[in-house]
């Protein structure tokens, strides 16, 4: 019980950093221009894969959250723990009689709030919009549920990859060029090495998935494709696999568990990382 108040503090304290230096603001007033932006192109005419009104909403912001997501959690933790080490914050406070991993749970649990919330209420005001404009309650927040999950599982990935990145880098400097790097190659750079490959080599479906499902953010949209399409048509040659041999329900949550897997992977790094490093 120590422990868990001493982590608590820690997450309070973080929490009102946070909202001095205006993350959690920034942070949900981009999540509110992306809702009412797709809120007014959602209850147009048009249809994507069959979903319109509110369902098409919540699939346009969830794919272009999907994107933002890793830059965003990166810069939001990639500094926390190097910038603590390195301006004495970190020491000043294990001064005090607690412990590191204190301060590692409570920081953990704070970037995750702020990070968070504010797509968990988007996510709500969208069910309740519905439910209350369309009268589909049911199968939206099924919906709502499942892209809620999606968007949480990536953001743990990059959230446990930020702070390792944090506790591993030497300098404030580098922990923002290895993000950079860490966002490019989940972003673009593992996209086109996989298309490389294949315009060179004939690669059975199977194996396709299987690289392209390490990357959490490909991992997420196939699991996205498969809230909406149990065919995953889209996909081609691969989504047929997918359909047939995986199926839409273990597709959706091998998209969702592998990020959690992921993150908590850095996360145990990071935190072993800073426990036996020195504090300057």
């Amino acid at each position: 019980m120590i422990a868990e108040s001493r982590a608590a503090t820690f997450l309070r304290f973080d929490l009102m950093g946070a909202l001095r230096s205006r993350w959690l603001l920034s942070v949900a007033a981009v999540d509110a221009l992306l809702f009412l932006l797709f809120v007014w192109l959602g209850l147009r005419e048009s249809a994507i894969l069959g979903f319109t009104g509110v369902s098409r909403v919540v699939l346009n912001v969830v794919n272009v959250t999907l994107l933002a997501i890793p830059i965003v959690v990166l810069v939001a933790t990639s500094q926390s723990i190097v910038r603590a080490r390195t301006t004495g914050l970190l020491e000043l406070l294990l001064s005090q009689p607690t412990r590191r991993r204190d301060w590692f749970f409570g920081l953990l649990s704070s970037r995750a709030i702020v990070l968070l919330a504010p797509l968990f209420l988007m996510l709500a005001l969208a069910l309740v919009f519905g439910a209350v404009s369309e009268g589909n309650g049911a199968a939206l927040g099924l919906e709502v549920v499942r892209a809620f999950i999606i968007v949480a599982s990536l953001t743990c990935a990059f959230l446990g990859l930020g702070l390792w990145i944090s506790a591993a880098a030497p300098s404030e400097e580098k922990a923002i060029l290895w993000s950079l790097f860490a966002w490019l190659f989940a972003s673009a750079l593992h996209d086109f090495a996989l298309i490389g490959l294949l315009l060179r080599t004939s690669l059975p479906p199977q194996t396709v998935f299987f690289l392209a499902a390490l990357n959490p953010v490909e991992a997420a949209r196939v699991a996205l494709l498969a809230n909406v399409d149990a065919q995953l048509s889209i996909l081609g040659p691969v989504g047929f696999w997918i359909a047939n041999k995986l199926g839409a329900g273990l597709a959706f949550a091998i998209g969702a568990v592998w990020p959690v897997l992921l993150g908590g992977f850095f996360t145990w790094r990071a935190l072993r990382r800073l426990e036996r490093r020195d504090l300057v």
